[in-house]
């Protein structure tokens, strides 16, 4: 039988913005949305790795700039819009994973390490809609896709700022749909559970600890970067217009349980 409902999950002639594209979440979900015809801009700090990134997706077919930033400085947002600005796009959909966990006992934690992970996970994404959002709402569409954890929930030892910053997203997500969504724009966030990552390769070099989290989840194993790829596209789409300020755990069951 044909598949007559693929226009609802094509985005074709749309333009990804992904933070922290260089590795991990950013390039699994970077790499799904050019697979279903997004261009894609990747934004990083490191450069060498952002152009590995950009040459592995254009051996995928997948158009795909390289923008290097820091996105934890102040200026990130206006570093960002000038770059996508000389490329001559805008930008549909905003895929905000950059992210950082230090992973230091709550009682070193210094102002600096708080700072940086509430500049990370909360202020870049909130910066980077200030910048893009007015241009989706002018052609009425946009998507906006933040990155949860299972710490938007649940507390995990020596990860106090990470932790108390993921809980920030959910709300943000929720701020960005109240504010944005009468206007076009969905914003919705993607929980994963434990994903080898560089974030989690302290977890996943501990071959116990991660088979102790594997078992903690209703599949029975932990997660694989492809696991990400419907629920990245789905939210891109057309298929979640009515969809807005909500959180969808790709955890494998961990938090059902």
């Amino acid at each position: 039988m044909t598949f007559r409902l693929g226009h609802l999950f094509d985005l074709t002639g749309r333009t990804a913005l992904v933070t922290g594209g260089n590795s991990g979440i950013g390039l699994a979900m970077a790499r799904a949305l050019g697979l279903a015809g997004a261009d894609v801009v990747l934004v990083a700090r490191r450069g060498a790795e952002l152009q590995q990134a950009r040459s592995e997706l254009s051996n995928d077919g997948v158009s795909a700039h390289a923008v290097t930033a820091d996105l934890a400085s102040q200026d990130a947002a206006t570093v960002v819009v000038k770059a996508v600005e000389e490329l001559g796009t805008t930008i549909d959909i905003l895929v905000n994973a950059a992210g950082v966990n230090l992973r230091q006992p709550f009682r070193e934690v210094s102002a600096e390490a708080f700072d940086l992970h509430m500049a990370l996970h909360l202020r870049a994404p909130f910066l980077l809609t200030q910048a893009f959002a007015p241009d989706m709402a002018a052609r009425r569409w946009g998507r906006i896709i933040n990155i949860a954890s299972l710490q938007s929930w649940r507390a995990f030892a020596n990860s106090a700022p990470y932790g108390a910053a993921k809980g920030g997203v959910l709300q943000l997500t929720r701020a960005i749909a109240e504010e944005w969504s009468s206007q076009g724009i969905t914003c919705n966030a993607i929980a994963p559970g434990f994903f080898p990552t560089q974030l989690t390769a302290p977890v996943f070099g501990d071959a116990e600890r991660a088979a102790r989290l594997a078992a903690q989840t209703a599949i029975g194993r932990n997660g694989e970067l492809g696991d990400l790829i419907g629920a990245a596209v789905f939210l891109a789409s057309d298929a979640s217009t009515y969809i807005t300020g909500q959180c969808l755990a790709v955890d494998g069951g961990f938090t059902s349980k």
